[in-house]
């Protein structure tokens, strides 16, 4: 694994730990609430992605019969992992919340700490390995 490597793996966690640092400024600075806002949106999807990544990758997108744009798949894929990114970033803020909330533990800084130790977890796991296509299943 070259630096590089290990600096995108380690980018969403890093944001987390960020965001987790901007809660020492006052209450309604606007850095504290870019910095949370940016990784509470993106953040954890982002370190699940990276983990179901090959997995993803293995069926490419399939454009129209008349195929205009020759970037069309690049694009189409790179559009599908933003997206699922955000939605899994707010499925997790939302399971976290509800965990927390039927506990009776809510807060904003344990939510965000949870998180961040999640994307931090989730930013060591190993890349799933994508199966291969077999004759005769859908795609």
């Amino acid at each position: 694994m070259t630096p590089q490597d290990l600096v995108i793996r380690m980018l969403p966690a890093f944001g987390g730990w960020l965001a987790l640092a901007a809660l020492a400024l006052p209450g309604g600075s606007p850095p504290r609430g870019a910095a949370v806002a940016v990784f509470l949106a993106a953040g954890p999807g982002a370190a699940l992605i990276r983990i179901c990544g090959p997995a993803l990758r293995s069926r490419p997108a399939e454009g129209p019969v008349d195929r205009r744009d020759a970037a069309f798949e690049r694009q189409s894929d790179l559009m599908e992992r933003v997206m699922l990114a955000v939605l899994l970033s707010v499925c997790a803020v939302m399971l976290v919340a509800t965990v927390l909330i039927a506990t009776h533990t809510f807060s904003g800084e344990r939510v965000l700490l949870i998180l961040t130790l999640l994307t931090t977890l989730a930013a060591f796991c190993p890349r799933l390995r994508a199966s291969p296509l077999r004759k005769g299943s859908a795609p």
